[in-house]
């Protein structure tokens, strides 16, 4: 079976490590996987044995996700946009495959829809059969008007074979987030959530005793860093480790770097072991993007959320808060954030202690590898 990804990530990295994890899942199942990343460069991420195919990149201007910019910075122009998707035609063209699936289109990226449904179209006219799937994170951003979900309805009932929904049903069914119709409903599939094997210890033992901060893969977490900073200021009894991703990382971390007043702190750029940290670490401080909610259970380090809100974004705040029914997990507001609030959770997540992952389904990838292929019929 051959499986055509197509992704765009457009502020952190989350989504392209989510289509990574289910494209390595098909390669194990011997399956054979082109992915269509239409985001930003993320080299920290592993595309080893997978057909990987950068689109012409583009990113959002912050939480402004209606304008679009190239990698210098500038608009993305009607011709930039055409020539993206023509090549998302072309190899879709090419590779002929048995299964499109799409991330997060048509329940976001709706600024990409020129493009996603002229890829739905070319998948739809070819001779060979090609099912579509939609695969979608736990939780969504609620639509913010009705006409939103019914487009949405509309689009799935008309070019979609099944949605992938990656998630438990009994803990975060689609409907906690978004109106789910009769017809919706008949096309779900509940996966389990989507992660890699827990990471386990690291060979080196690195990050024992740290506190680890971090804010995803994207350019984001400049106002984290900073309050970070000043509570390692405030204590400097314990160890900090500062994990800056993006692609100004190298500027940015000179930028903390000269912040810092204190030697109780390392800041480098995001690791490729960041979970094997924290399996080590003694807490860690971060966002609440789906990908790192998992690492973070996973791991069973205790944790000091701080969910991203800009722009009104409610998905992790929404996760956070249902994570912070656990007693090592709590929450602190962007608007609350302080160096006081920071040491003061620290100190309540750590006394918890760490933790034995839940008992919820960690193997979503391999479930929604089955699925694909008995949609597909192989």
């Amino acid at each position: 079976m051959h499986v055509l990804i197509s992704v765009t990530h457009l502020l952190g990295t989350g989504h392209l490590s989510r289509a990574l994890t289910l494209a390595h899942a098909f390669v194990k199942a011997d399956h054979k996987v082109t992915l269509l990343s239409g985001g930003m460069l993320a080299p920290h991420l592993n595309t080893t044995g997978i057909d990987f195919r950068q689109l012409l990149p583009l990113r959002s201007d912050g939480t402004n996700f209606t304008t679009l910019l190239t990698p210098e910075n500038e608009i993305a122009d009607a011709e930039y946009l055409i020539r993206r998707s023509q090549n998302m035609v072309d190899i879709l063209n090419t590779v002929r495959p048995d299964v499109l699936i799409t991330e997060l289109f048509p329940f976001g990226r709706r600024v990409l829809r020129a493009e996603f449904l002229s890829l739905l179209e070319a998948a739809k006219a070819q001779t060979k059969h090609c099912k579509i799937l939609c695969s979608i994170r736990d939780i969504l951003a609620p639509p913010s008007k009705p006409e939103k979900a019914i487009k949405t309805d509309t689009i799935i009932n008309q070019y979609y074979d099944g949605v992938l929904v990656h998630s438990d049903a009994d803990t975060t069914p689609l409907d906690q987030s978004w109106p789910v119709s009769e017809m919706l409903s008949r096309k779900l599939h509940y996966t389990g959530f989507v992660a890699p094997p827990a990471a386990g210890p690291h060979p080196n033992k690195a990050g024992t005793d740290e506190i680890i901060v971090s804010a995803g893969g994207g350019s984001v977490g400049t106002t984290l860093f900073e309050c970070a900073i000043d509570a390692a200021g405030l204590d400097i009894t314990q160890q900090w480790r500062l994990l800056v991703a993006g692609g100004n990382s190298e500027s940015e971390i000179k930028r903390l770097q000269n912040l810092t007043k204190s030697t109780n702190i390392i800041i480098e750029r995001a690791r490729t072991d960041f979970r094997q940290l924290l399996f080590h670490a003694s807490c860690s401080i971060s966002m609440c993007g789906y990908n790192t909610a998992l690492d973070l259970m996973q791991s069973g380090c205790p944790s000091v959320l701080i969910p991203f809100d800009d722009g009104g974004e409610v998905e992790q705040t929404l996760r956070a808060s249902s994570l912070a029914k656990h007693p090592s997990f709590n929450v602190v507001t962007s608007q609350n954030m302080t160096a006081e609030a920071l040491l003061k959770s620290i100190k309540t997540v750590t006394e918890s202690g760490r933790f034995a992952p839940p008992n919820a389904a960690f193997d979503g990838a391999s479930e929604t590898v089955q699925i694909a292929a008995k949609i597909v019929g192989t």
